[in-house]
């Protein structure tokens, strides 16, 4: 099985947060790759070593400093009222909005879906901030969020 019921993950709550809401249409959109896919992406795309960004290690490109040109907060605009991502990972994320998106957790939990909709409900998404990696399909650029409320930009 490629998908499994995005309810059926650990943090799928975020989804569904009352403050804030995300559309039906949107939640449906959000994908939740089985373990075994998830596993297979992280491994082509992000490590061969490790199963968290938490223990990147040399050899691992997001552990290397060249892979990132800028870091940025996050934060102060997650907590605003204003919905948009910030303007420095837009202006890097050039990408179209039906650009498949792989928001990387982990090893075990990647969750798809597009551009459009990862802008739209990007502060849901955040509330997974434990440096998570959002790539591209067949794109270069890519955006690591922390936990202290920082992102690094760069590419793979």
């Amino acid at each position: 099985m490629t998908y499994i019921p995005l309810d059926d993950i650990k943090h799928a709550w975020v989804f569904r947060f009352k403050n804030l809401p995300i559309s039906e249409q949107d939640f449906k959109s959000i994908k939740a790759m089985s373990p075994a896919r998830s596993s297979a992406l992280w491994t082509q795309f992000i490590s061969k070593q490790v199963d968290h960004p938490d223990f990147f290690k040399e050899g691992d490109w997001p552990f290397d400093d060249a892979s990132w040109t800028e870091k940025a907060m996050w934060e102060k605009a997650w907590e605003g009222e204003n919905p948009d991502l910030p303007e420095l990972i837009t202006d890097h994320l050039d990408w179209q909005n039906n650009t498949t998106v792989y928001y990387c957790n982990s090893k075990k939990q990647v969750l798809e879906t597009t551009w459009a909709v990862f802008k739209r409900c990007w502060k849901n998404f955040l509330m997974m901030d434990d440096g998570p990696i959002l790539i591209g399909k067949k794109r270069s650029e890519v955006v690591q969020f922390l936990s202290d409320g920082t992102f690094k930009i760069g590419h793979k």
